[in-house]
């Protein structure tokens, strides 16, 4: 067996609704770029997420060969790591069945962002809505992954894959690997830079709260100069300088420099230079990104020879997976 096949593996999806943000940059994808040289990396555009929501077909498949070329733009090489589209790989809907038949009702009811996510489509409370975390028991399931990184507001969809791996292993034997999460100490959570005390979101609907990793550096700067900060003019962080803490993390994470060295440079300087500063640091991470991704998006024929090589290779993984567990459950083989 290689070196490569021994690695662990990490897994980890993205919905390509609205736009992959500074936040999902600083908070998951420039941690897949430092873990991939100590992991096997399996990282999927996952559509069928998005389907929770009701969607502009034409813009959903936009968007997802967008993320595609995003994922490519940020660093993350096809020839190193498993990128892939969800949708194309038939294992996920498979597996997703078979995990509904060992799953509880009471455990999709209490889950946080079904609550939430019931509040704000009142007009659509479709299943998927519910059964959302099986399908994310899947997609990290079928590939024997055995580390994810997830935000905060993940953890306990993680807690409930662990939990249903963990009753179908008890009942079948050793099938799932059971995983764990990865939650980086640093720049985990990005706030929106409207609502400081809340976590930027790639569908916010007031498009000055976030930074899409393809903003030109013009609209960077613009929107860091329109940032919420408070009356006071120390730049520090504290629980009640929400907006101030936020702006110093995302310099942080953005110019390498410690928060604390940060906070030393900006004393006396004034909101107006700090928030410039930090628009800066911004662009000069995010200037050769959206540069790619202005090359790759025209290259459709390109993109979608990295998305069918992809779904080979995500085939090839979840396979083995799911024949153990077709024939654990007593399916007939093909």
């Amino acid at each position: 067996m290689s070196t490569c096949e021994r690695k662990k593996i990490i897994y980890s999806g993205i919905q390509p609704t609205g736009c992959i943000t500074i936040g999902n940059y600083i908070g998951a994808i420039k941690n897949w770029l430092e873990l991939k040289n100590d992991y096997n990396c399996i990282f999927s555009i996952v559509n069928m997420h998005s389907m929770t929501v009701r969607q502009d077909p034409k813009v959903l498949r936009e968007n997802t060969l967008g993320f595609l070329a995003q994922y490519i733009a940020c660093g993350l090489d096809p020839k190193e790591n498993v990128l892939y589209i969800q949708s194309h790989v038939k294992n996920h809907a498979q597996l997703t069945w078979i995990l509904n038949c060992f799953s509880y009702i009471g455990e999709m009811n209490r889950m946080t962002q079904f609550k939430e996510k019931s509040a704000k489509n009142t007009d659509n409370l479709n299943m998927g809505l519910m059964t959302y975390p099986i399908l994310m028991a899947a997609d990290i399931l079928l590939y024997n992954t055995d580390l994810v990184p997830v935000g905060a507001d993940q953890k306990q969809h993680l807690e409930f894959t662990r939990d249903v791996a963990i009753r179908f292993n008890n009942l079948y034997g050793n099938v799932f690997t059971i995983p764990e999460p990865y939650i980086p100490k640093e720049g985990a959570r990005i706030n929106s830079l409207q609502d400081p005390t809340s976590k930027m979101s790639k569908s916010d609907t007031n498009i000055n709260g976030y930074i899409s990793i393809i903003d030109s550096p013009d609209v960077i700067l613009s929107k860091f100069r329109k940032a919420i900060t408070d009356s006071d003019d120390r730049i520090i962080v504290s629980p009640d300088k929400a907006g101030i803490s936020n702006l110093l993390t995302i310099y942080s994470s953005c110019s390498g420099e410690s928060v604390e060295s940060a906070v030393a440079r900006f004393l006396g300087k004034g909101y107006g230079f700090f928030k410039n500063a930090v628009g800066e640091s911004v662009v000069d991470i995010l200037s050769p990104v959206r540069e790619e991704y202005l090359r790759l998006i025209k290259d459709k024929g390109y993109l979608m020879q990295i998305a069918r090589e992809g779904a080979y290779k995500a085939d090839m993984y979840s396979e083995r997976v799911m024949a153990k567990v077709e024939k654990k459950v007593g399916f007939v083989v093909r």
